[in-house]
């Protein structure tokens, strides 16, 4: 109930400002890649989020307008990033007994997926020459960006880049989940959901939920637990950093 005060302050300077146009942009942006991804046939290719974000870094681009004016027109659905985030909660308690029962080898993934997606990031950014800001900045790409930012910074890695990988992490994962789960040969809801919440954090718990109610909920389950554990390994991986 206390950010009603500031959605509604939000709303009234955006129109005061002219930043509604950009607000409006979005969501017709969103809906526009939507109605495009379901004409298509949910083709990995032609997710929403990749669709909508190309066509709005084109407009942005085409107008000259910068990355900070659209960011102010569009603060009311920061906003709402909390309330969809709780809201999380109620496939998850839906789940709870299948949670309960499979707590180990959910533990074993998260262990593994964590320090894989750290390591292979940090591998990765030296073989290509990478400075050490670079690195900090890439290796919490599998954690959503409320984690992975503040992650980074204190590491010295640059925010804007973090923010990059994070988006690339998702996008990319979410657009490859389908192929790799088929390779897999799983077909438990769980495990899939589980895994591409894993990887493609708050992205591929998006497009989760909108497949099964089952496995959205194991892939925010894997988006929160991946976030702590994140925060946890990513001291002990950057300690790593001298033997590079």
């Amino acid at each position: 109930m206390s950010a009603l005060p500031g959605i509604w302050h939000t709303l009234s300077s955006s129109a005061a400002t002219a930043h509604l146009p950009w607000l409006t942009l979005t969501l017709a942006a969103y809906l526009a890649a939507m109605a495009l991804y379901r004409r298509s046939g949910n083709h990995p290719l032609l997710i929403p989020v990749f669709t909508a974000v190309a066509a709005v870094v084109g407009v942005l681009l085409a107008t000259g307008t910068p990355y900070a004016s659209y960011r102010s027109g569009v603060s009311l659905l920061g906003m709402l990033i909390g309330p969809a985030t709780v809201a999380l909660a109620i496939p998850l308690y839906a789940q709870r007994a299948r949670i309960r029962a499979l707590w180990l080898p959910i533990s074993v993934a998260l262990a593994v997926g964590c320090v894989v997606a750290l390591l292979s990031a940090l591998a990765i950014g030296w073989a290509l020459g990478g400075s050490a800001q670079t690195l900090a900045a890439l290796a919490p790409k599998s954690a959503t960006i409320p984690i992975a930012l503040p992650m980074a910074e204190r590491f010295g890695g640059p925010a804007s880049l973090a923010a990059v990988a994070v988006a690339i992490t998702g996008i990319s994962g979410t657009m490859m989940a389908p192929w790799l789960i088929r390779l897999v040969r799983s077909k438990d809801p769980a495990v899939q959901g589980f895994a591409l919440g894993l990887t493609a954090h708050a992205i591929g718990t998006a497009r989760a939920l909108q497949m099964d109610p089952a496995m959205g909920a194991f892939s925010a389950l894997a988006m929160g637990l991946n976030g702590v554990a994140t925060a946890v390994a990513m001291p002990l991986c950057m300690a790593l950093l001298p033997w590079f």
